[in-house]
């Protein structure tokens, strides 16, 4: 009998050797596929995430996506996601600065206004549980070749020892002998002339003072650039105000013009959820770093000053009661975004790491700095010191232990050095020194470290080459155990992130990662990149655990005062599991730097309705502002995070001075 396949069948078996066909051709696609969908399968499995956790990518409305620069935690858990013009020269020509505000846990956003462009600011919490942001850009950089008009410094002085001279922006400077014409690009304020008896004769004495301001042509073109130096008339001065102020200018021409800070500062309320402007800083500056120190006054160090030049060592510090800024009396210089945390007896530790600008050999030895008497202790061991540049530094926890840590980071500039070396060092011991830890994940720079309630370190991303090059960012995560010293690897997260990218604790545990901004989108560098406007948020293996976890009373809703030394008392069904109690500082993340952050051990005990925690008493371990509270478990669950304030304590030091800095030679 013969048999007659049925039109099913022939259809069924046409479509199997098509398939075959076209595997024959496609098979590495077709394993891709499958390969992509069983990794998918696999990580989505409860089994994986409770060993590794789970990336997922946020899904941000478009009219609130931004280049986000930074980011900090507010006290009242929403997260301040900041661009300023986001890197695009076209938004900073435009005067679009963004600010976002973002509700993690109600997933909402909210666009803020944005009063000065904030891209490339400084940050810091205060103890009221505002965010001071200082610094940002004034200009862009343009590279030799791309100068279209001839400018640079004009030292403005002024002779009058009776009044200040301020000269507003746009202020027009002309030439006594070559008779051209430059435009300053800010306003200056120069001060009066010091006025000084001679002892011997009792003549009085006048000095000039003077004060920076960059200038340019208002016109394009060579026959504008000056080579030789020369003395300017003011414009619009009238009387002795035209012969007691002028400038004096040396070449102006066509060369690199670096970025230029702002003295501009604000507090985010956030609260009102708005910016309020307080006095400007003393200097100009682009990419400083601002450090909280122990009486709640703010530490403002480098940033590329109104000319495009690092800072040269003056150092400011801002009181938040007055809302202004005094000079530190002594200079001592570094690079900028400089990793200086409040460390033990009051005084600031820099672990070498740096973003961006400063002088390869001048600025970049780690070190304890005590600001009473500008006293630098070299802390020595350091393996690899030339590639401390993009590193990421963590105060590891607890922080009662004053360990701390550098993880990955790259050569000067644009170099392609990346390392994957981990350096600890312990500043309790008597002449603490740096160790090599066990190595990161890969050689990267701009690695992102977050310290999470169980007292590990999440680190994750960075790339191998400067901002990505070649494709090299690195799609790896890790969790970092102080106890043992060593790494294990997590799940990979979805979104490579190198330059201009960060993350942080949310108060449920969680982590979110932001930002990226890459040279280039392909590996043989030909492709623009584009900025990573995505949010990814991580949940750890803790909150991935069988049960639940454990609470204290309404998390997140009770708002208390607790001084150091002090008590607080929470109700909770879950005392008899907690195993330790965590109280960690909300963090505020930009260009691999993040002083804020810090986790510290709470003494505890067991009540007859839950725990009654103490504060320690050490106002340098424990700067003031609004702190989050973690109950742990012996499985290492965390409770989410129930917030409390701590004051300033009477005996915290202060570093507040009325002396001037040293006056510094222009251009140094």
């Amino acid at each position: 009998m013969n048999y007659r396949p049925s039109r099913r069948t022939r259809r069924l078996a046409i479509g199997a050797a098509a398939v075959l066909v076209l595997a024959g051709f496609n098979g590495p696609a077709l394993y891709s596929i499958a390969t992509d969908q069983y990794h998918d399968y696999k990580i989505d499995q409860p089994g994986y995430k409770a060993e590794n956790g789970h990336w997922k990518v946020v899904d941000i409305p478009e009219k609130y996506r931004v280049n986000t620069i930074h980011a900090a935690l507010l006290q009242t858990g929403k997260v301040l996601l900041v661009a300023g013009s986001g890197n695009d020269a076209k938004q900073f020509d435009a005067g679009t600065f963004r600010t976002t505000l973002w509700d993690p846990v109600a997933d909402t956003y909210k666009n803020i206004p944005t009063p000065a462009d904030l891209f490339c600011t400084g940050h810091t919490q205060l103890p009221s549980g505002n965010l001071l942001v200082a610094g940002g850009t004034q200009r862009y950089e343009s590279l030799e070749g791309d100068v279209d008009k001839a400018g640079g410094l004009m030292i403005v002085y002024n002779e009058n020892p009776d009044r200040a001279k301020t000269l507003k922006k746009g202020t027009r400077f002309t030439g006594r002998k070559n008779g051209k014409t430059f435009v300053s690009n800010s306003n200056v304020l120069v001060p009066r002339a010091e006025k000084k008896p001679d002892p011997a004769t009792g003549e009085v004495e006048v000095t000039p003072k003077s004060a920076r301001v960059y200038v340019e042509s208002p016109e394009e073109g060579e026959e504008h650039q000056t080579g030789t130096q020369d003395q300017y008339l003011v414009d619009g001065l009238r009387g002795a105000d035209r012969k007691n102020v002028y400038g004096i200018a040396q070449k102006l021409s066509f060369d690199k013009k670096d970025f230029q800070g702002i003295k501009d500062a604000y507090e985010f309320d956030p609260v009102a959820e708005r910016y309020v402007t307080v006095d400007p800083m003393g200097e100009a500056r682009w990419y400083p770093t601002l450090t909280t120190l122990e009486d709640g006054s703010v530490l403002s160090v480098s940033g590329l000053d109104e000319i495009g030049q690092v800072v040269p060592g003056k150092n400011e510090v801002y009181d938040p009661d007055t809302k202004k800024w005094e000079y530190l009396p002594r200079t001592r210089f570094f690079p900028t975004y400089p990793a200086l945390f409040l460390a033990r007896d009051g005084k600031v530790f820099y672990t070498g790491s740096n973003a961006g600008y400063g002088p390869a050999d001048k600025g970049r030895v780690p070190g304890v700095w005590d600001l009473s008497t500008n006293e630098f202790r070299e802390v020595p061991g350091m393996s690899d010191p030339d590639v401390l540049e993009t590193s990421m530094s963590v105060l590891l926890p607890p922080a009662q232990k004053q360990r701390y840590m550098v993880l990955g980071g790259g050569g000067v500039g644009e170099s392609e050095k990346a390392t994957a070396k981990t350096r600890i060092a312990d500043l309790t011991r008597d002449a603490p020194r740096f160790e090599d830890g066990p190595d990161l994940y890969a050689d990267a720079r701009y690695p992102s470290s977050v310290i999470l309630p169980d007292d590990t370190v999440l680190t994750t991303n960075g790339s191998g080459d400067y901002r990505g090059r070649g494709d090299s960012n690195v799609l790896k995560a890790s969790l970092y155990d102080p106890e043992k010293n060593e790494f294990r690897d997590v799940a990979d997260p979805l979104v490579g992130r190198n330059y201009h990218s960060g993350g942080l604790l949310l108060p449920d545990g969680r982590v979110m990662t932001f930002g990226s901004d890459s040279l280039f989108s392909d590996k043989a560098n030909t492709k623009p990149g584009e900025f990573e406007q995505r949010i990814e948020l991580y949940t750890p293996p803790y909150l991935h655990q069988d049960g639940e976890r454990p609470e204290l009373e309404d998390a997140g809703k009770p708002r208390k005062t607790v001084k150091l030394g002090g008590t607080v008392a929470y109700e909770t069904k879950d005392a008899a599991s907690v195993e330790k109690m965590r109280l960690v500082r909300p963090g505020a993340f930009t260009h691999v730097t993040n002083v804020e952050q810090r986790s510290v051990a709470l003494d505890f005990e067991r009540t007859a309705d839950g725990l009654r925690a103490t504060l320690p008493d050490d106002p340098s371990l424990v700067p003031p502002g609004w702190y989050m509270v973690y109950a742990v478990d012996g499985d290492g669950v965390p409770s989410e995070a129930t917030w409390v304030k701590v004051p300033v304590d009477a005996s915290a030091r202060t570093h507040r001075t009325t002396e001037e800095a040293p006056p510094v030679t222009p251009g140094a």
